[in-house]
């Protein structure tokens, strides 16, 4: 399956925009919905992380399902959890296209989506439906800021994010505060700790309320981080995790470095600003888990993500220190048999 995949891929898909494939795969998913949630999950290698049961340590990154409309269906592909958004307070069409391009030559994407989403209102309504019997992936929720809300205005970005954590939290397995895109204007400044802890300080508080009744237990929170902080600066954010209780860190977000790639520097440069995703990130998000392991010890989950593409890329990202890991480029350019390959090479 995967050969035939390498050949749907390089003699279709790539000849196709990026973000029109995106659309015509969601779509085929969506319509094959009733059919893939019948479709028995590989083997089961479980693994328990923030008092979550994972049926294996391989999750789907945010990005692919940005609003909750196909999630549940990724267990059949293998993945044992699903982070969808990112979801904004309001709704928002994201930057104009074209905002997705890929570069095969390194395995790689740059995009400058933009938090495009539904909002968390119709977003919150679909994950109401969700049913919670055991069966299929872990769901992780993760949001971030609206981008008509300025960056310096505190109190403005902490009641944007309080309304995406009330309507979502109730609904998500664990709940992701993202500061790290570089596609939102100003969104990274937000990752100094002091702009971050009081915001995150304001997301507990709000999530813990809104899930008091419905789960009895506080929702785990996690912060998403970027590669391109400094080594001090990644070290900060991990002292800052663990004075607030947080639950775990994801490293990393994409990044808007474009050094030692193959693709030939015009081909790059004309796809413009964005965030790179993909296996150029592999070492630096290792350096970074490691960094983090390092400083926190085991006292919070460590999820690895960026330029996971293979098992021995999962392994090498665990031995650094990640509890899971994540990917979503190598699933764009492996196929819909990617996941089960990796999770065989694992086991």
């Amino acid at each position: 399956m995967g050969r035939v995949y390498d050949r749907v891929f390089d003699g279709v898909l790539v000849r196709m925009d990026a973000e029109e494939a995106h659309h015509r795969a969601f779509s085929a998913l969506r319509a094959a919905g009733p059919l893939l949630t019948r479709v028995p999950p590989p083997a089961t290698d479980p693994v328990t992380a923030m008092g979550l049961r994972f049926p294996n340590r391989l999750g789907l990154a945010p990005g692919f399902d940005k609003t909750a409309q196909v999630y549940d269906r990724m267990g059949a592909f293998g993945f044992g959890h699903v982070e969808i958004g990112t979801v904004t307070a309001l709704a928002q069409p994201g930057n104009p296209l074209p905002r997705l391009f890929r570069l095969p030559q390194d395995r790689a994407i740059v995009n400058r989506m933009g938090f495009n989403n539904d909002g968390a209102v119709a977003v919150a309504a679909r994950l109401a439906q969700r049913r919670r019997d055991g069966r299929g992936p872990v769901l992780g929720v993760n949001i971030g800021k609206s981008k008509v809300v300025p960056d310096d205005d505190q109190a403005g970005v902490e009641a944007d994010y309080e309304t995406s954590t009330r309507l979502l939290a109730p609904h998500a397995d664990y709940l992701v505060v993202n500061v790290s895109s570089p596609n939102t204007p100003g969104l990274r400044n937000l990752q100094a700790v002091e702009k971050l802890a009081p915001l995150l300080e304001h997301v507990r508080r709000v999530a813990d309320a809104a899930t008091a009744q419905r789960r009895g237990t506080p929702v785990p929170l996690l912060v998403k981080i970027a590669p391109d902080l400094s080594d001090d600066d990644v070290l900060a954010v991990a002292d800052m995790a663990l004075a607030l209780g947080l639950s775990g860190i994801i490293a990393t977000n994409t990044t808007i470095a474009r050094e030692n790639l193959r693709t030939d520097a015009a081909t790059v440069e004309a796809c413009g600003a964005g965030g790179l995703s993909g296996a150029p990130l592999r070492e630096r998000a290792t350096e970074v888990v490691s960094l983090l392991r390092g400083r926190v010890g085991d006292r919070l989950t460590l999820i690895g993500v960026g330029g996971i593409g293979s098992a021995e890329d999962a392994r090498q990202r665990i031995a650094a220190g990640a509890d899971l890991v994540q990917a979503y480029s190598a699933l764009i350019y492996g196929g819909p048999s990617w996941p089960r390959q990796v999770l065989k090479g694992l086991r």
